[in-house]
């Protein structure tokens, strides 16, 4: 579990509700039915208005990946991509087919299949970069949904309160009431805030460096499919695959 994520979700959480104490307001205000319909049945009519069946059956899907802990190993594909390397260099491309079928990374499998099968390099790397766009194209798809919901939620918070608001004027002859009627309708603009900003845009941000490290992986995997067809030396390989990560996740030696 992406453990950042969730704190921040609690800190965000906090927020509100010491915001709402140290201000000397009842708990008990936050919890307001009427805002919770405006917000969240608002949030999901916009998705229902702005995306396909298709995209939407895909969100319990992208929750997951969420929530999921970023354990992308470039090092251990690039090692692998080496000893395949090493492999065709001492015994042809041919004698890849058992090493390349016990491959745990299906894109770098997929590559390496094309490889093998005699595949023209021209046509190894479209297909593996059309790939690659087929994949952007659904990230931005997800990212998209978030920010949708993210820039939806505190305008129909406004809205709640405006339906609060016409509330509270329609009952002035009960003063009495009239300070918790009102306080109430801002409820909803509360909920919109928080929801909007301190959990959806962030949710579009965590999403979009996902898909951008995802991204880079499977270019990373490109220029490896490609040395090797290439027939490049194991350590040049090496050497090109280390440039295009992190520095700190280079060996002592590639820094």
């Amino acid at each position: 579990m992406d453990i950042l994520l969730v704190i921040g979700i609690i800190f965000g959480t906090l927020t509100v509700i010491l915001g709402t104490v140290s201000n000397g307001v009842n708990l008990g205000v936050l919890i307001n039915p009427s805002a919770l319909f405006v917000v969240f049945l608002g949030i999901i009519a916009v998705m229902l208005s702005s995306y396909s069946i298709a995209e939407l059956k895909r969100l319990p899907k992208i929750f997951s990946v969420l929530f999921q802990k970023d354990e992308r190993d470039s090092s251990g594909i690039i090692q692998s991509i080496v000893e395949l390397s090493n492999l065709a260099r001492r015994d042809g491309l041919l004698s890849l087919e058992s090493s390349v079928e016990a491959l745990d990374n299906d894109y770098l499998k997929k590559g390496m299949q094309m490889v093998v099968d005699g595949v023209n390099p021209e046509q190894i790397q479209e297909i593996l970069e059309n790939e690659i766009s087929g994949v952007e194209e659904r990230h931005r798809a997800a990212i998209q949904m978030f920010k949708t919901a993210g820039s939806t939620a505190p305008t129909l918070g406004v809205l709640g309160s405006c339906i609060g608001m016409i509330g509270a004027l329609g009952n002035l002859s009960q003063v009495d009431s009239l300070g918790v009627l009102i306080s109430a309708s801002f409820v909803s603009t509360v909920y919109g805030i928080a929801v909007g900003y301190l959990m959806m845009v962030p949710f579009s941000t965590r999403l979009t460096a996902k898909s951008e490290g995802d991204v880079q992986e499977m270019y990373m995997i490109i220029e490896g499919v490609m040395a090797i067809q290439a027939g490049l030396s194991p350590k040049t390989v090496e050497q090109k695959l280390y440039s295009l990560v992190e520095p700190e996740k280079r060996p002592s030696n590639e820094n």
